[in-house]
Formats: C-alpha cells, structure tokens, sequence
C-alpha cells in the first residue's frame, strides 16, 4: 500500500513521526511525504529539514504560504495549497493520505484528496477547541475522511455524531506520545549549549499561538500574558518557541523577539525541533501559554501546565492542567503555584505511547483503500 503523508507544521510532523516511521520500517506498505506550508518557511525555522534530519526523503513540498498573516491572507494560501496538493497527488499517485489535527493546509490536502478520489486517514479528528477555528476545520475534515484514529472515547463519540460508521473510528490515542517514551532526550547541560541559555533557578517553556475566535485580540491577549512573566522576576528562566502561521501570527512573533531581546532571562525560537522541545519540556519546571503540547505531551512527564484563555477549551486534560484567565494577576499567581508541584504518575487521557503500532495493524486490515471512499451517513438521530 503507498501511504502518503501530508504534513505542514513542526507540530503536527512530531506527532505523525511514530506512524511514518512504522511503515517505513514495515515492507507491507510504500511511504511518502509532502511537506507543505510552515516546514518550508524560514521565518518558521524551514524545519523540513527537520524531516529529512530524520533520515525521511520528502517526496513533495507544496510552498503555500503567503507573508501576510492577515484572515484574507490565510484564506488565499489555502487556495494555493490546493493547487499544489493536486500536482503533488496526480503525481505520487498514492492509495492512501494520512494527515493531523485541524490546520488549514490539512483541510486544503483533505479536500484535494475528496476531489481527487484518494481516502484519507484522519489522525486527532474528534476533539473540541472552542477558541480557535480550527475547531471547525478539525470536524470539517472528518467528513473527507475515511479512517478516524482519534486520541480518546469522548473524541470517537463526537466522530460518530458526525455520521461516520463505528468500523472506521478507532480510539487509540496520540501518536505523538509514542516518540516521546522512546526519545533519548538531552540534559540540562547539553540542552544550554545547545540553545545558548541558562538554566535558572525556575524554567518555563512558553508557546502562545494566535486565538482566532475571540473578542479580544490576540496581540491584546499576548500584552497581558506578557505583563504576567514580567511580574515573575529574573528567578524565572523563559524559553520561548513561536506561533503558528495563523492570522495574527506574525504579529505576535515580532512582538515575542521585542519583547525577548530587552531581556537576559528569555531566548526565543522559531523551532527547537523535537528532540529539543521534548528534552526541554522534561527539564523545565512548567509548560506555559496555550499550545495543545501543554495538555497533550507535558502530562507524559509529570509537568504542569498553565493554559491560559480559550484556545483549548472543550479539550480533554490531566490534573496537572490549570486553566488560567487572560488577566496579569492570575496569569502570574497560576504560574508560581505550578513550580514545584510535581504531577508524575498522573493519568494522561491521551493515551500509552502505543498508538502508532495500533494504527499500523489497522491500515494492513485494508485489502483495497479504493472501497473506502464510498461512505454511507449513519443517521443515529432517529
């Protein structure tokens, strides 16, 4: 079988990598991989190169996005994605996508591939993020796809709510726990060569991304939040990786480089790679901001996590979660009282870092994908 994997941000390739690497190591199956959007981007760390670091050959780079952040912008580099994911499947000839999540360059390779007449595999549908529109898309591409392997129960029900058959819904949780149990993560000496920081007496690994459906700007949001890690003191280290290409995104990186070069206790990236990100979210003593990494994958380490505002409202989350208010006071009271509590052994309802050899078996059951694309709507409404 030729899966081909559509990914387009440093985030979602961390979480598929588990499930690339398994059929690349399993004869059953032929791989390839279109890199899209961010990946191919320097502003954003070009961190296709991340892939190929992996030892990965990438098949296919669609080169979508636009340098605007602006809503119009965003919608125009959907369309030139488009464009590209058609040249790029009409080429590869694949019987199989498999993509992530809920971002705009995953919902223009599901629609090619609908119009195309290729299955899709969608991995994460089913959850609910009610801050951000890629709530909508996360649900919008379930109806293009074929297969569902999705991170919970809560999340298959939702799948099946949709209308999608119970045979193509498959609760196995996130891939991306898989890399995390068997990465050999770097130290804490290591990781300040690496990056050129120092570890203070308190670390924070902060990441806010662009909140698209709210009244209150993000760059207004970004201001309080801001404001809070001031309030912290220099006893508070703050590595920072950068937004998503989402509207406002850029905005938002340019006021984290301001804000970061007119202080010695802060260092920004525009991608610390996995391996980096993974070994510098064991090593710090919270993970602060709004990123979905912080409920899914800091959980997996006994982190706390301080997720502040509505981006991830509606999502599943441990113990070791606070959900936080965009107000300076709060912001900065959540964030002393998570350091130094420790939350190992707490339950992650994301799943055991066995996910991706469960999807594998799942895709070897399929004797042709082409009988896939006829789907019926189960109407368990009447």
């Amino acid at each position: 079988m030729h899966v081909c994997f559509v990914t387009g941000t440093r985030a979602d390739y961390g979480l598929l990598q588990p499930v690339i690497e398994a059929t690349h190591r399993d004869p059953f199956f032929r791989t390839s991989i279109v890199a899209s959007c961010m990946h191919l981007s320097p502003e954003f760390g070009m961190t296709v190169q991340e892939i190929e670091a992996d030892g990965y050959t990438v098949d296919a780079r669609v080169d979508m996005l636009l340098s605007g952040d602006s809503r119009i912008a965003v919608a125009k580099s959907m369309g030139i994605g488009v464009l590209g994911f058609a040249d790029a499947f009409d080429r590869l000839k694949p019987d199989l996508i498999v993509l992530l999540g809920d971002r705009f360059e995953a919902l223009a390779a599901a629609e090619t591939a609908l119009i195309c007449g290729i299955p899709v595999a969608h991995v994460s549908g089913g959850d609910v993020t009610y801050g951000a529109f890629d709530d909508s898309i996360r649900h919008a591409i379930t109806k293009m796809a074929h297969l569902h392997f999705v991170a919970s129960e809560d999340a298959a029900a939702r799948v099946r709510q949709l209308g999608e058959a119970d045979d193509s819904v498959f609760a196995y949780g996130d891939p991306g726990l898989d890399r995390m149990m068997t990465m050999q993560r770097m130290g804490r000496d290591e990781l300040a060569e690496n990056l050129g920081i120092v570890f203070r007496k308190h670390m924070l690994l902060f990441t806010f991304h662009p909140v698209t459906v709210d009244a209150m700007p993000s760059r207004d949001q970004l201001d309080v939040v801001l404001g809070a890690l001031d309030d912290l003191g220099d006893d508070y280290g703050i590595v920072i990786t950068m937004p998503n290409a989402d509207p406002e995104g850029r905005e938002l990186a340019n006021r984290l480089r301001d804000y970061t070069s007119s202080r010695e206790n802060v260092a920004c990236f525009a991608s610390l790679g996995s391996k980096r990100y993974i070994s510098l979210m064991a090593e710090s003593d919270a993970v602060v901001g709004n990123s979905s990494s912080g409920l899914l994958e800091a959980p997996s380490f006994g982190k706390p996590t301080v997720n502040i505002g509505e981006r991830q409202a509606g999502r599943l989350r441990a113990a070791s979660v606070i959900d936080c208010p965009v107000d300076r006071t709060a912001i900065a009271t959540a964030i002393r009282g998570a350091v130094g509590r420790d939350f190992k052994g707490v339950d992650n309802p994301y799943g055991d870092g066995h996910t991706a050899e469960k999807i594998i078996a799942e895709l070897k059951r399929i004797d042709d994908p082409r009988r896939l694309l006829k789907k019926i709507f189960v109407d368990r409404g009447r």
